[in-house]
């Protein structure tokens, strides 16, 4: 019988872990209240004769499970081809229209922003004639009850025609969607989950040890945001959805390469326990360790749905199969690196559910480390480095609290320039590395800082973000960088070992001795539809490729590292290299790399 949880936890102090640039770190900006929501209270019209909307199972969750498939039959006297089924959490929602309020609110304007849709014929090929259809669709635990509803009118006229009765989990409090994250020290693990539980109502905490060993607890500490943390719309409006309660539990003294089992909970003042599903985890090797490290390496992917039916801003086609394959290979992954554009949520809150929902097969098995992108953090008069609108008002408030980032950094949405306090950090970092216990150095950012051939950029006059590898290319160099990462253009691009515009070795599959450039890559494919290329490629492009994909780094040891980037469709290899490097080509000098020296010396 397990024993009873502390009725309070002592604070855990937080210290930064110097980290790559992969981290994100938000501002919530103020504003007016604008709550659209409140100025239109919920209202249904009555059904025509006829019309109707049935969902079941009403009950969902019975069997302990997270997500359940739902089966919605309809009917319409007087059918369209662009009636449609909208998905309503909570159940009681408002059908009035709001008018869009920046580029990111798309139709259909309603003020209660479902969270999916589908047209009525979707599965139902005569339902334009004889008015009658059935969907299935999949709905996840996200704490609120669920209603279905049928419109006519398309997506830009909708007029509601009849909506079904509620549905929901038997608990949508339970705890959900574990997301593992390396801690801050290299043998501790977080673990940061979603429920429905304030610490007013129950305790949060894991159970957890060496797999066949004795368990223990530890406490969880619990954080949520508001309306009005949002920096504007649609994220504090129409499409406001409370994200729960966000818990984090610290995982401490892990043994090295030991396997472990962890398993969530939330003891309620009655004493019982609400249990969410078991899991399992490797701890990380001890530092300098010469031992096999596998990590994954993309950005932009943002979520989709696998019942084929629509969400706002739905442009991230290939995020499933960006997914599935990592799922498939997770036994030879050991951490994954999502470097920014995670949800593209882009203020519609109820998505951020979607999304750890869709990754938690892998983030509940190995640390899925995130950054901020521009949907992620943009907003004007926020302190980004960006006054453009790409987050949708959330201003980086979600992502910061969604997972866990273990170093207190900036990310390229805020300055990097020198004198920056991200340039201080940046340098800090690279400076500080012990390449005899670390010979790999990978710098990681969102927005492109060094070289792409894509078509937005030329249309710039420009190959990068400007200043972006004016102001960091003499670090790199100076702290021989082996690989410089990035997302944001959506697709693949490697360059030549290049410093200054210029290749100082030529392109290869295999790079030998000592460090003479940085090798920049582009692997922003995750998902989100694709960027185009310039028809002629730069001298220092050496490979490309238009199509969903992710990189995957394989250190074998302290003097082989393999670099592939692979297809999302069927997990091939398009591109790899291998770098093969002893301790002394890491200590000798090279193009701007040598310290100063006299004739004496």
């Amino acid at each position: 019988m397990m024993q009873s949880l502390p009725r309070t936890a002592a604070a855990v102090s937080v210290y930064a872990l110097v980290a790559l640039i992969a981290a994100g770190a938000a501002v919530a900006g103020g504003g007016e209240h604008n709550n659209m929501l409140d100025r239109h209270p919920p209202r249904h019209r009555r059904a025509p004769p006829g019309a109707f909307v049935d969902a079941s199972p009403a009950l969902l969750g019975l069997e302990g499970k997270d997500r359940e498939w739902v089966t919605v039959t309809y009917s319409n006297p007087k059918p369209s081809k662009d009636d449609w089924i909208g998905v309503f959490s909570p159940a009681n929602f408002n059908d009035s229209i709001c008018p869009s309020e920046n580029q990111w609110v798309e139709a259909p304007l309603l003020c209660t922003a479902p969270i999916k849709f589908q047209f009525a014929n979707y599965t139902s090929r005569n339902y334009e004639h004889t008015g009658k259809g059935s969907l299935r669709l999949q709905l996840i635990n996200q704490r609120e009850d669920f209603s279905f509803a049928l419109f006519s009118g398309g997506l830009l006229n909708p007029k509601l025609i009849a909506h079904s009765k509620s549905v929901t989990f038997i608990n949508p409090k339970a705890p959900v969607y574990p997301r593992l994250a390396q801690g801050n020290s290299w043998n501790e693990m977080t673990v940061t989950w979603t429920s429905g539980y304030s610490t007013n109502e129950a305790t949060p905490f894991v159970r957890w040890g060496i797999q066949g060993q004795i368990q223990i607890l530890s406490p969880a500490g619990t954080l949520t945001f508001s309306r009005n943390t949002m920096c504007g719309p649609p994220a504090r409006t129409v499409c406001w959805r409370d994200p729960g309660f966000i818990h984090t539990s610290f995982l401490r003294d892990l043994w090295p390469n030991f396997m472990y089992s962890y398993q969530i909970g939330h003891q309620l003042f009655d004493g019982s326990i609400v249990w969410g599903h078991q899991y399992g985890f490797k701890a990380p090797p001890y530092p300098g360790e010469d031992s096999l490290q596998r990590v994954v390496i993309f950005g932009d992917m943002g979520k989709a749905e696998v019942d084929g039916s629509n969400e706002f801003n739905d442009f991230e086609p290939c995020s499933l199969n960006t997914t599935n394959q990592l799922i498939k290979d997770l036994k030879n992954v050991d951490m994954v690196f999502h470097f920014g554009d995670i949800t593209y949520a882009n203020g519609y809150l109820s998505q951020w559910d979607q999304f750890t929902a869709q990754v938690e097969p892998i983030a509940s098995t190995v640390p899925y480390m995130v950054g901020s992108g521009n949907h992620e953090r943009d907003w004007p008069g926020s302190g980004s480095f960006y006054g453009n609108l790409d987050s949708g008002g959330e201003c980086g408030v979600p992502a910061q609290n969604m997972f866990y980032v273990p170093a207190e950094n900036p990310n390229t949405e805020l300055d990097w320039r020198p004198g920056t306090e991200q340039y201080k950090f940046i340098e800090h970092c690279l400076s500080s590395v012990d390449r005899q216990k670390q010979p790999w150095l990978i710098f990681l950012a969102h927005r492109v800082l060094g070289y792409s051939s894509a078509t937005f950029y030329a249309d710039e006059g420009t190959t990068e973000e400007p200043m972006g590898r004016e102001s960091l290319q003499s670090l790199w160099q100076k702290y021989k960088v082996d690989i410089a990462m990035y997302g944001h253009v959506h697709g693949y691009e490697r360059t030549c070992p290049v410093y200054e515009n210029v290749c100082v070795a030529k392109g290869s599959d295999r790079y030998i001795g000592a460090f003479t450039a940085t090798t920049h890559v582009v692997v922003g494919g995750g998902g989100a539809s694709l960027a185009d290329y310039t028809a002629a490629p730069a001298r220092w492009s050496h490979a490309r490729d238009r199509d969903f994909g992710f990189a995957k780094l394989t250190a074998f040891n302290h003097t082989t590292l393999l670099f592939e980037y692979k297809k999302s469709r069927d997990g091939s290899v398009h591109d790899r290299f291998t770098v093969s490097r002893d301790y002394r080509d890491v200590l000798a000098c090279g193009v701007d790399n040598c310290p100063s020296a006299t004739l004496a010396s």
